[in-house]
């Protein structure tokens, strides 16, 4: 249990490494990140994604989750914080909240890649964003060598093997049983493979739910592998990032910042 605890506060610290260094100036090419700001996590996880902005003292934040022991964590990491009072965590799903308010920035990072109905989902959203409010998102496109999430097989060949996601789910699912993943593991990995989702297909979402891309940024290098593997970030050459599904295959995770049209 202390094991585990060690590992969720590693990735809060991870989380909050990424998002000072990388996600929050990101934001700042389009939007002045300061305490009069109010942001909303969609899939918080335990919040290491929220810290930076409480230390600016931004004078409110909330993050929604769907797991209770993830919130719980949350809540035990914030509680010596001196902006504590400024920040609220919710566990229930996103689709159930109606009376929190609109808030200036939404942030999601890695998490779109597992809703079903992405559609829907951004279209729903968009009832807690303020009018001139911005939203970012982060997230590996499908095709890229571990979009599939395998990195978090138990078995190190397959946890290290790039692409292979990628086969038929029937074999997928065979080669994850042949070397020995659990049940719940195997039908996590193949939910991923279905609610997976291409950079096309989010600009078609976006497009059809009236957004507007204020920014986008293509990596060849993912910015968080900078505190995970000490590997400086990398946009992706603009050749590759012109090729429309081509550049899935090569991009390890996208930075978008949208606003409502109009």
């Amino acid at each position: 249990m202390q094991e585990r605890h060690i590992l969720r506060e590693k990735y809060f610290k991870e989380q909050e490494f990424t998002v000072k260094n990388y996600v929050i100036p990101f934001i700042e090419r389009s939007m002045q990140i300061d305490e009069n700001i109010s942001v909303l996590e969609i899939g918080c996880g335990e919040g290491g994604n929220l810290k930076p902005f409480l230390d600016i003292g931004c004078k409110m934040v909330i993050g929604v989750d769907l797991a209770l022991g993830k919130i719980k964590n949350a809540n035990m990491f914030y509680q010596d914080h001196p902006n504590k009072e400024n920040i609220r965590f919710i566990n229930a799903d996103i689709y159930d909240i109606y009376d929190i308010g609109q808030f200036d920035l939404i942030i999601m990072r890695d998490v779109l890649e597992h809703i079903h109905d992405q559609n829907k989902f951004m279209g729903f959203v968009k009832k807690f964003l303020k009018p001139n409010g911005k939203f970012f998102l982060g997230f590996p496109p499908w095709q890229n060598p571990f979009g599939g999430h395998q990195q978090i097989c138990e078995s190190k060949i397959l946890s290290k093997m790039p692409y292979f996601h990628i086969l038929p789910a029937p074999i997928y699912r065979l080669i994850l049983k042949m070397f020995g993943e659990k049940d719940d593991k195997i039908k996590g990995l193949l939910e991923v493979k279905e609610t997976g989702i291409t950079i096309e297909r989010f600009e078609r979402i976006i497009k059809r739910n009236a957004y507007c891309k204020d920014n986008r940024v293509f990596y060849f290098i993912n910015p968080n592998y900078d505190i995970k593997f000490n590997l400086k970030p990398k946009e992706q050459i603009k050749l590759i990032s012109s090729i429309p599904y081509l550049r899935n295959f090569f991009i390890t995770t996208n930075y978008y910042l949208i606003s409502q049209s109009g």
